[in-house]
């Protein structure tokens, strides 16, 4: 039996908003010991440098949750921070199209 047109687009819909709801980003475990601090709260930190991560804000033609995209930025941007020996990151600017700029510190035993 051969699906109507009306149902495989209606069950490409439904995945597809499922899908605009998912986080695909994964903590690793260098990332898991990296705190998210505000500018005050880093003066006496040692500043590793920048990072911009980014994500897709939009699956097709759908827009993802605004929270999701937030939340797979951060878990992204504290990986890389525990990659490059950082334990705190502070958001440097907005989330724009997906991609968001963050600084990276070392605040314990800077």
């Amino acid at each position: 039996m051969i699906p109507s047109p009306r149902l495989t687009l209606l069950a490409a819909l439904v995945a597809t908003a499922f899908l605009a709801g998912c986080t695909f980003v994964d903590l690793k475990p260098q990332g898991e010991k990296v705190r998210i601090l505000a500018q005050q709260e880093v003066g006496r930190c040692k500043a590793l440098g920048n990072v911009t991560v980014a994500t897709a804000a939009t699956v097709g033609f759908i827009a993802r949750s605004r929270d999701n995209v937030r939340e797979e930025l951060l878990r992204l941007a504290r990986n890389h921070a525990g990659a490059m020996g950082g334990d705190s990151i502070v958001a440097k600017g907005e989330v724009v199209d997906g991609e968001q700029p963050f600084g990276v510190y070392r605040c314990i035993n800077p």
